[in-house]
């Protein structure tokens, strides 16, 4: 039986999950339910790597996978095999044959992030999960201006939850847009990548622009302070999306 390398593009609901990355203390995860699908799949185990290990409560719109299988189906086979067993709140959108070298996180050049904040004092009760209900008033061109300082290479220390970070924390944020239709103001945030909440902590820094309670200017100064207290707080991860992963 012929051992192939399958690449999953994956859209899901991440509210009742505990983050993508497999736990020992709980068995609640989008890659621990893969793994259980993919196991039944080939009756052995099977271990699914993850281009971005998204936290509890953040949603996909485009996360990639890919589990070296030992199988004679199809991808087409594989694909509706996966979906058949899936929670509903999980989907898998394509599943192709890659090189037997492809890794999906290794091998990405970036990502790219929305997250969506509604204005109005409540969100549509079908938004709810999806969305961060701020209920004010937002300067958008304020939260505009505040973007261009943080976009470029810089050390965003100030922008990672973690106490103790090891490895660098330099990483290049190619754009932070901000639109606005109607009450909802989106950010979508491209980079070559993310340390841990940074795009969550990106989002409550500019949310504080556009509440009027930092200026755009102060971007300076959070990222030279290289201290997460300097920035902003971390916004609700039931508004973050990964969009898209970038080869």
């Amino acid at each position: 039986m012929e051992r192939k390398n399958i690449r999953f593009l994956l859209q899901y609901d991440g509210s009742r999950y505990d983050g993508w990355q497999k736990q020992g203390n709980t068995e609640n995860t989008i890659q621990g339910r893969l793994e259980q699908v993919l196991s039944r799949l080939t009756g052995e185990q099977a271990e699914v790597f993850g281009a971005g290990r998204t936290d509890a409560g953040v949603h996909a719109l485009g996360q990639v996978a890919n589990a070296h299988l030992a199988t004679d189906m199809t991808e087409r086979e594989i694909l509706d095999y996966v979906n058949r067993y899936l929670p509903e709140d999980i989907l898998a959108l394509k599943a192709d044959r890659v090189s037997e070298r492809f890794h999906s996180r290794l091998n990405a050049v970036g990502k790219v992030y929305l997250y969506r904040i509604d204005m109005a004092e409540k969100s549509q009760v079908f938004q709810r999960r999806y969305i961060y209900t701020l209920g004010q008033t937002l300067d958008t061109e304020a939260m505009s201006q505040a973007a261009v300082y943080l976009t470029g290479t810089h050390d965003f220390r100030s922008f990672c939850a973690g106490r103790q970070v090891r490895k660098s924390t330099v990483r290049t944020v190619e754009e932070i847009a901000v639109s606005c239709e109607g009450t909802v103001v989106e950010l979508r945030v491209r980079g070559d990548g993310f340390l841990y909440n940074m795009v969550r902590i990106l989002a409550g820094t500019l949310i504080e622009v556009g509440l009027g309670k930092r200026t755009p200017e102060s971007m300076t100064q959070i990222l030279e302070a290289e201290e997460r207290e300097a920035a902003g707080f971390t916004a609700p991860a039931r508004g973050l999306f990964l969009a898209e992963v970038l080869y």
